[in-house]
């Protein structure tokens, strides 16, 4: 059995590599938007705070 590479598919390697970057950082902005952000990013003031208040302790991020 001989190992064949084929050039087509090493972009298929970077395409998911790049998606999954993708994905970690908008996990990683939504934790920081429902968990820590108090209107600074979101500019709704307390609004991101009391929607998200029960998923905080849910979470256990401490919020007051």
């Amino acid at each position: 059995m001989a190992i064949v590479h084929n050039p087509s598919r090493s972009g298929d390697a970077l395409n998911a590599l790049l998606i999954s970057a993708a994905v970690v950082l908008l996990a990683l902005l939504t934790v920081y938007l429902v968990g820590f952000d108090q209107g600074v990013i979101s500019r709704t003031g307390m609004y991101m705070h009391e929607l998200m208040h029960d998923g905080r302790h849910l979470l256990g991020v401490p919020c007051h």
